[in-house]
Formats: C-alpha cells, structure tokens, sequence
C-alpha cells in the first residue's frame, strides 16, 4: 500500500466494462512525511475522494479489484481510504545528516 494525493482525473470515452461508473483518478505517491515521490499513478476510486485528499492506495490486483467490487477485472491499483491524518514515531522519519556527515 502507498500513501498519495490526488491530483486528477482521468475520463475515457471508451474503457473495459469493469470501469462503468467508477471514477479514474491521478494519484501522486508521497513519502512518510509528506513529500511527493516518483510519479503519478492512476487508480479507481472505491471511496469518492476528491483532488488534493490524501489517500491510501493497493497496488496489488487482488487487492484492487476485490476493494472496488469487480472480481476478475483488469484493475491493479485502487483509492481504498482517505487518510485523515498520520501519526509517526519520530524513528520513523529518515534522518538528514549535516553536510559532510554520513550515517552510522
């Protein structure tokens, strides 16, 4: 699973039938604390988020096509939640080490 921001939409005028009625959204990977990472992904919506909520993804197929109801489907990647907020130890973030200093 990834946390991202949603950063679009995407329309398609024609689309595998498993697509019906489900929004396509841009979804943009961030880091732990918040920092956009790699590039865009696009994902179906099982939650009616909308541009700039912060989400969960699954990028497993399974995943994916069991959380939006379409068994079967060819869908890899889907908005499972809206992320409300995150709470990190502070271990949890990557240290930044001064100028000239390396990690142990």
């Amino acid at each position: 699973m990834l946390i991202g921001r949603v950063v679009g939409d995407l329309t398609a005028a024609r689309k595998h039938e498993s697509y019906d009625g489900k929004k396509i959204l841009l979804v943009q990977p961030l880091t732990l604390d918040g920092e956009e990472t790699g590039a865009a992904l696009v994902a179906l919506d099982a939650v009616s988020a909308g541009i700039g909520d912060r989400v969960l993804l699954v990028t497993d197929g399974y995943a994916a096509f069991s959380s939006v109801g379409r068994d079967l489907s060819p869908i890899d990647m889907a908005v499972i939640a809206i992320v409300d907020r995150v709470d990190l130890a502070a271990a949890a973030l990557p240290a930044n080490p001064s100028p000239g200093q390396q990690h142990p």
